[in-house]
Order: C-alpha cells, then structure tokens, then sequence
C-alpha cells in the first residue's frame, strides 16, 4: 500500500526551531535557484527539507563523473542526466506534493521575468564563471524586490553575501561591467571573501586558473554553503532574526576554525579592496607561471 505523503508530519521536527505558523509560512514561500551543481543541489535539498513549499529551479548541464566529489546529485545512475531533472526528482521523494517550475535551459535574459514571476527570495548557484547570467539575475532581482543570498565553497570555507532591493547593489558591489573575464573572476572571488581565509592552505596553486575557468572544489565547502545559505533563507523568509546584507558578508572556515565578518564600504572600489585586488592580480600571475613552467 503506497504511503500516504503528511506535510505536517514530515516536518514536524522543525517544529520548536520554527512555530507552526512560520511552519505554514515555508509551505507558502516559493524560491528560484539558478544552477544545480555543486551548491545548488544541496541548496534544493536542504530547503525543501525546511518545508519551503515551492521552487523554480535551473540548469542546462547533465551529471558527469567530474560531479562526484560535490555535487548532491551526482551519481552512477545520474551520469548523462539533466540535473534539474535529477533534482527534482529527488525533491518530490522528499514532498511529493512541492510546486516545481524547471528551467532546463538555464537562466538568461529571454526567461529570467518567469524565472522570477512570483519569487520570495532568489538564492544564486550558478557556475562561478557564469558571469552575464549572475549579474543579469541579481540585477533582475533587484528591480523586482527580490532578496538575493549568494554563497561561495572556498577550500574548506564558506563565504556568505545577501543582497537586498534597499541595500547595495550586485554592481555597486562587485563592479564586474565592462572587465575583462579574467579581471571579472578576480574581482568576483575577493568581493566575494575579503578576508581570504582559505588562500594560505591551498596545496597546489597550479590547479587553479582562471583564464581557462578551472579551479578545485571540495563538498565540505558546498556543504557548509548550503547550511549557512539556508540559515540566511529562514531569517528572511520568516523575518526574524538578524540578516547581514552588503558590503558587510562573512567567511567561516572549517579547516582553519575561524570565523571572519566582513565589512567593504564601495565594495571593490573600497581602498583596501583595491590593494588587495592588486595582490590577488601578482598572485595569479605568479601561479600562472608556475602551470607554464611545470607544463
């Protein structure tokens, strides 16, 4: 006899963490999140596990064995399969009964208005080089009054950004327009984590390079993603509870045990931000001769 699907019992457990009226709250909050790989699968999962009662999610890609070491879909009997379709499958074996939107063609300026139609909060997970699509959704975010969390994996740390329609804005922020892609990547990272925590433990800088869009990534820095992410999700949806918007974020780093606010006022264009961009600039030269020398 198929079970009978009980939203109240699935998710009692929050219950005393979460009142039941912030329980029915999350059943009735919808969220868009952009990219299913190595965030964006667990960002899903975690999420519905929360109760949020409906989502719209995208991606173009399929699970390949690269996947593994990250990615909450990611699997032999994934391999070569949509990701959006994987993950929304395992979604419903969690509550069958949740509201799915799928993008399978990922965001772009030709989707982003139904992407967005409706959204109580925008969570970002697209690719780290997906430049255009993150600032066009933020952007996009911004004039719809859509609170937006983004959350980087960085070695074994997580750095947290929230982005809110009164506060700064993605662009002021990060002053990505008109650089470069390999100036947009370098920008990108340290407005990400000002404070850089991971940077001094990292094995083999050659692995790292930019200009070909390649870098390692660890779950543990996924996963502590998803959970950080998750608990700026809650305090916004439920509105309570303190939320950090830009330019100020925070890094957690588990493999170093420290925890670091940050604060750029200007974000990149910050003084400090700007010398520190210049040594990020020296450092990634000097890896990329190190790549061409062990070529």
């Amino acid at each position: 006899m198929p079970y009978r699907f009980d939203y109240d019992a699935a998710f009692a457990r929050n219950i005393g963490w979460v009142t039941d009226a912030e329980q029915r709250t999350l059943k009735g909050k919808r969220i868009a999140i952009a990219g299913m790989g190595g965030v964006g699968g667990g960002h899903l999962l975690t999420l519905a596990r929360l109760g949020v009662g409906a989502f719209k999610i995208s991606d173009f890609d399929t699970f390949d064995i690269a996947n593994f070491n990250r990615q909450a879909g990611a699997t032999i009997s994934s391999l070569d399969r949509p990701k959006v379709d994987v993950l929304a499958e395992m979604v419903c074996e969690i509550n069958p009964e949740c509201d799915l939107q799928l993008f399978p063609t990922g965001v772009s300026e030709a989707n982003l208005d139904d992407f967005l139609e409706g959204v109580d909060l925008y969570v970002d997970a697209l690719d780290f080089f997906a430049f255009d699509a993150r600032s066009a959704t933020f952007a996009a975010c911004r004039s719809r009054g859509i609170p937006a969390v983004t959350a980087a994996p960085l070695g074994g740390s997580a750095a947290v950004l929230v982005f809110t329609p009164g506060g700064m804005s993605f662009e002021d922020y990060f002053r990505l327009d008109g650089c470069s892609d390999a100036e947009k990547a370098i920008r990108f990272l340290l407005g990400l984590a000002p404070a850089m925590l991971h940077f001094g433990y990292l094995a083999d800088p050659t692995r790292v390079d930019l200009e070909a869009h390649r870098g390692p990534s660890l779950v543990i820095a996924c996963q502590l993603c998803v959970g950080m992410a998750a608990a700026e999700a809650l305090k916004i949806l439920l509105g309570r509870g303190r939320v950090t918007v830009a330019p100020r974020g925070y890094q957690f780093d588990a493999y170093l045990q420290r925890f670091v606010r940050t604060w750029r006022p200007g974000g990149n264009n910050n003084p400090l931000q700007r010398v520190a961009l210049a040594i990020a600039r020296k450092r990634l030269e000097r890896m990329k001769r190190q790549r061409s020398e062990r070529v």
